[in-house]
């Protein structure tokens, strides 16, 4: 990490205490502010032996907060595993370069040599020649080009400048201005070393002479459409989509804020769970992800289920399944509850909690004519 500050570690889950000099009123208030979802803060009193206490929610990477702290968010499983639910949540299995940043120490050491993957790969790309694609473009022109907007002419005929319709060779597209703008998230970090920033600065310059800076998410770079003339973009969409998604908002604007890396264990849990679910199911299964559920006669109620597997041949579903990226003994009731709804929404007589640990006791129970089961998805 390139910030020469003070860093205070957290781990998953784990209440931690600081003693009061060590975060000041300014900090925490910029925790409780901006930070609440990601970490749970106490402040000093006789229940808290008169210290601040932290918890990590479920939230892992690091939080510049000022000149004076940065909140090192660490995670409860292995950095091996971690990078391997990365590797299958985004994708990034086929792409072969993950086996050489496995053994990196640190969440912050993987940030920076994925960053530098990244813009070396952008920067092989550029010296081939970025992909271009031509562009429906309308301009009123003094000269003949294209075709003539002959409604346009006829409304207005005293104008001896008509306006052409035609379309332009250009690479200042959406496939280029994703990797524009993740280099520029990538650059405001603050994340990268002296050694890995020139590569992602000039990676950076080898796009700004022709792309547009445009604001993207992460959704941007799913479901895009790709051909022979561009199909190493995959691979570039694909790291992309991961820095968008952890590269969160600052609670500073300015040029010069560095950006907050934080990765929602929660959501990469799922991610990795559905993908792997994509490559290992059998043939005859079909799984959606993210699928919206509305109830009701008015249809003012909606749920997001997690995953739903379908029969292909029937297309009827087969199992609803819920990831649960927590270390509670036992499924909760709540949890039990919510699968027993989700399995009657699609009709179903399955349901599964999947969680990332092994309880002393499975839930294997029927509810009426419902099965919900747990398992262990370590």
């Amino acid at each position: 990490m390139n910030l020469n500050r003070p860093i205070l570690s957290l781990r998953e889950y784990e209440p931690t205490s600081f003693e009061k000099y060590e975060i000041s009123e300014e900090n925490a208030c910029l925790i409780s502010d901006h930070y609440s979802k990601q970490i749970c803060l106490d402040y000093p009193t006789p229940k808290t032996n008169h210290k601040y206490q932290l918890t990590s929610q479920g939230w892992v990477g690091y939080i510049p907060l000022s000149s004076s702290l940065v909140l090192e968010l660490t995670p409860k499983v292995e950095l091996s595993n971690l990078f391997r639910m990365i590797e299958y949540a985004y994708n990034l299995k086929s792409f072969m370069f993950i086996d050489g940043l496995i053994n990196c120490s640190s969440l912050e050491e993987f940030f920076e040599q994925l960053a530098s993957v990244l813009s070396k790969r952008i920067l092989n790309r550029g010296r081939k020649g970025f992909y271009r694609a031509y562009l429906a473009q309308m301009e009123q022109l003094p000269y003949a080009r294209g075709r003539i907007n002959v409604q346009e002419a006829i409304r207005k005929p005293w104008d001896v400048n008509l306006h052409y319709q035609f379309e332009e060779n250009t690479a200042d597209i959406v496939e280029n201005q994703i990797l524009l703008w993740t280099l520029l998230k990538i650059s405001r970090s603050g994340a990268c070393s002296e050694r890995v920033s020139p590569v992602v600065r000039s990676a950076f310059r080898s796009l700004k002479g022709f792309a547009s800076v445009q604001p993207f998410s992460a959704k941007d770079c799913i479901k895009r459409l790709y051909n022979r003339l561009n199909d190493d973009y995959k691979t570039l969409h694909a790291l992309c989509r991961f820095f968008l998604e952890q590269c969160g908002p600052s609670h500073v604007v300015g040029d010069k804020t560095f950006l907050p890396f934080l990765v929602n264990m929660n959501r990469l849990y799922e991610l990795f769970v559905a993908e792997w679910l994509k490559i290992n199911l059998p043939d005859r299964f079909n799984l959606k992800i993210q699928e919206k559920v509305v109830i009701g006669e008015s249809q003012e109620f909606s749920f997001l289920l997690d995953m739903v597997i379908y029969d292909i041949a029937t297309g009827k579903p087969v199992c609803v399944l819920d990831t649960k990226y927590k270390a509670n003994e036992k499924p909760s009731s709540e949890a039990i509850t919510q699968a027993v709804a989700y399995a009657e929404m699609k009709y179903c007589n399955q349901a599964i909690l999947v969680y990332p640990i092994y309880h002393k006791k499975e839930l294997n129970e029927f509810i009426g004519s419902k099965r919900i089961r747990s398992l262990p998805f370590c």
